[in-house]
């Protein structure tokens, strides 16, 4: 594509848009193409700050006639930072933060340019929620496409199982409302297919009722039979308790004690959806373990488990996801021996015990096909510098493979820039088959292709 026909294309969009376009020439630009991950330094060479569906198919219509590559931004915390593109267009979402909640209904028709800590704050302010993640700055498009595995994923399932309609925009221009009897295919897919199928616009969800609410992080040491005794009191805990464990050095927290800084702990994230009696009971088995080194659970509105953030922080790390069967004492030693054993600057290995409500949507009910799996783990280390990344690396990859067992899969939001074979786990079998075959209807061309890309099915 030559520049003056580009420019054109960009002068054209910057007339007929409701939202804005940034180029190099505009002083935000440096802004606008910052994602969280650290390591990368993409420059598009437009950014289109989409205002509603008819702007999306717009800017997806210049992709195309340019020949730019397409990307599509929410969040900007895509861990394969398929996010941005080095010279391509950026479709961004992120002005599109409409919300009508519907509070005796308890659904919410949610602009996908939300955050997760936007919607569950105007949510909270009625008792209600949608579980998303565990960090509040998450854009709600991509971990809503991807699955959604947070803080009320045993109660109340997967951000995936409260979606009941979308607005989308296909490649083709299109802008479908899909749901179960509206091209009910497409809704299956965008239920943890990602962002093959087109750009989401606007989300549909269930609320539930979060009014009474427990939370908080508890630190507790690390040693194998603790991390063991964790797993398995996470795992008989009532469906109310979600928990995430991550094994780590800890940093010079000021409420730990200074003799434990840098040495290996659990930090444990508690959430507990029902009343405060009843989450000190369910807690109560994790306190038991050992005496902690720090407890800040408490009863709290369920908007305040997501932690302010830093805008500047872009972390540089290597990381690896994938399911577990059992933490085991011979596990949880293994854990421990590798992190203890790794110099890296920050380490970590998050495990979070599943079940619950997720489990008992049928497997093939959405595109995540992960139902049954007992334990999602993140393995991570972070690098300094390019000189040190290639040691981390081996060091994640060797971790992988000393933990892995019976459970091949992968949690697609979770999955870096690893390759087919590793998006192959996010969606195996008939799974694949038939998201390549939606693919082939919506999007034969694969426009939407960065992404942990489903390829669409020949002929």
């Amino acid at each position: 594509m030559t520049t003056p026909t580009l420019d054109r294309s960009i002068a054209d969009l910057r007339q007929t848009l409701a939202g804005r376009v940034i180029t190099a020439d505009d002083p935000d630009y440096d802004q606008a193409r910052s994602i969280t991950l650290g390591g990368i330094d993409p420059r598009p060479a437009v950014i289109v700050r989409v205002a509603d569906a008819d702007d999306v198919a717009q800017a997806i219509a210049v992709a195309r006639s340019t020949g730019l590559e397409l990307a599509v931004r929410s969040g900007g915390h895509s861990g394969a930072g398929h996010g941005t593109t080095d010279g391509g267009l950026v479709i961004d979402v992120t002005d599109m933060k409409g919300l009508d909640i519907e509070v005796e209904g308890r659904t919410a028709w949610a602009g996908s340019g939300l955050t997760a800590g936007e919607y569950s704050a105007a949510a909270g302010e009625h008792g209600l929620a949608t579980g998303f993640g565990d960090t509040g700055s998450v854009g709600i498009g991509g971990i809503t496409t991807g699955g959604g595995i947070g803080y009320l994923v045993r109660k109340f399932g997967m951000t995936i199982d409260d979606l009941l309609a979308a607005e989308i925009v296909t490649a083709d221009g299109q802008v479908l409302h899909v749901d179960a009897d509206h091209h009910p295919d497409l809704f299956w897919a965008i239920r943890g297919g990602g962002g093959n199928f087109g750009v989401v616009t606007r989300f549909r969800f269930r609320l539930h009722d979060v009014s009474e609410f427990t939370g908080g992080l508890l630190v507790l040491p690390a040693t194998a039979a603790i991390v063991a005794g964790f797993i398995a009191a996470a795992t008989a805990a009532p469906d109310e308790l979600s928990t995430i464990c991550n094994v780590m050095p800890c940093p010079p927290l000021p409420f730990v004690a200074q003799e434990h800084h840098g040495k290996l702990v659990i930090f444990g994230l508690i959430a507990y959806a029902g009343p405060p009696d009843a989450a000190a009971s369910a807690i109560a088995p994790l306190r038991a373990l050992a005496t902690p080194l720090g407890d800040m659970v408490r009863p709290m509105a369920y908007p305040e488990i997501y932690p302010p953030e830093d805008p500047d922080y872009h972390p540089t790390a290597v990381a690896r996801n994938l399911f577990l069967d059992r933490v085991d004492d011979e596990t949880a030693a293994l854990i421990v021996d590798r992190l203890t054993a790794s110099d890296a600057t920050m380490r970590v290995a998050q495990l979070r015990v599943l079940g619950g409500a997720m489990a008992r949507v049928p497997d093939d009910a959405t595109a995540f096909a992960h139902r049954q799996s007992r334990i999602m783990v993140n393995l991570a280390a972070f690098y300094d510098g390019v000189d040190d990344m290639d040691q981390r690396e081996r060091w994640v990859t060797d971790f992988h493979a000393a933990i892995e067992q019976d459970d091949r899969g992968a949690y697609v939001n979770f999955v870096a820039d690893e390759g087919e074979a590793r998006v192959r786990a996010a969606y195996p079998g008939a799974t694949w088959d038939r998201l390549r075959e939606i693919k082939r209807r919506y999007d034969p061309d694969n426009v939407f292709h960065r992404n942990q890309n489903v390829p669409p099915a020949e002929g």
